[in-house]
């Protein structure tokens, strides 16, 4: 099952780079970001038994994410700081890991459209209404193709 989950990360996380960076990233970059699970778990969860990592990312982390984002073309202000969240790319509470190819910069006006997927896909994956690999590719879909989050909240809410 880790094997598919990890195969589905490669897959999905196939995020496109360009020469001409914007202010901020509006999706985690592929080489910087692939994403990765818990693998020190500090307990299991739900009916599926993921492993769960507790909220682990130091300052220093945060710094050095923020760092490689602006060395990879991105101009991130750090004057800017407020406006933006360290975000777990796949959410902690759908098994994902502290680890820095989990983490990327997000802006207040990409997380405010992602953060409602994830707090109801977690609800659903506790529930049982929903498996783990499937509910990481939606999130992953939605990170990548912000238009996708409507039709993903739809699709979550018929659960």
């Amino acid at each position: 099952m880790k094997l598919f989950i990890l195969g589905l990360l490669l897959t999905l996380n196939a995020f496109g780079t360009s020469s001409q960076k914007a202010e901020f990233p509006t999706g985690p970059e592929q080489k910087l970001t692939p994403g990765s699970l818990c693998d020190r778990p500090d307990a299991y969860r739900y009916p599926e038994r993921i492993p769960y990592c507790n909220r682990d990312v130091d300052s220093s982390l945060k710094n050095d994410v923020f760092k490689e984002y602006r060395e990879d073309g991105y101009r991130l202000n750090p004057k800017d700081r407020q406006n933006y969240k360290i975000d777990h790319l796949i959410p902690l509470c759908a098994g994902g890991s502290n680890n820095e190819d989990n983490l990327w910069p997000q802006h207040v006006s990409i997380y405010n459209q992602t953060d409602p997927l994830e707090g109801l896909g977690c609800e659903k994956l506790k529930d049982g209404l929903i498996k783990q690999a499937e509910l990481i590719k939606l999130i992953l879909s939605a990170k990548k193709d912000l238009s996708l989050v409507p039709e993903t909240l739809r699709k979550l809410n018929s659960l």
